[in-house]
């Protein structure tokens, strides 16, 4: 697992907060760039764009001192969620395994492989159970 230094210089309010409802993914054509999260009441830098591996997360230590899983999906799009495992309670969802079902990325948990819809946070083999979505720019 790669874990990404991150700074804790705050810019602009975020346009969204993390939320299950929020969009997580930002589109980037460009290899290069900051991926920024919101976070609170404004924008972090998470890692570099370039650091990221596609179809593979990053574990990232939030200003808070919680954990978001940062990915890349295959068509280039980051996407941001909280690492925590609420099955387990383990941080190991930036290891986990992405795939889509009927469209939507997700992300498979590594220990039980419930499986996290990368946009919502829902959870696609238990209604009742989410995790945060992070809402992304790459800048």
């Amino acid at each position: 697992m790669t874990t990404a230094t991150i700074t804790t210089t705050r810019q602009s309010t975020p346009s969204a907060t993390p939320a299950t409802s929020a969009t997580s993914a930002t589109s980037a054509t460009s290899a290069t760039g900051a991926v920024r999260l919101a976070h609170g009441d404004g924008w972090f830098t998470a890692c570099d764009r370039g650091l990221l591996t596609p179809g593979r997360g990053v574990s990232v230590l939030l200003p808070d001192g919680d954990q978001a899983a940062v990915f890349l999906d295959r068509s280039g799009r980051v996407h941001a969620v909280g690492n925590r495992d609420p099955f387990t309670g383990a941080y190991v969802l930036a290891r986990g395994l992405l795939g889509s079902a009927g469209g939507r990325p997700f992300v498979a948990s590594p220990l039980l492989k419930q499986r996290f819809d990368l946009a919502t946070g829902a959870c696609l083999d238990d209604e009742d159970v989410s995790v945060p979505v992070f809402a992304v720019r790459v800048e």
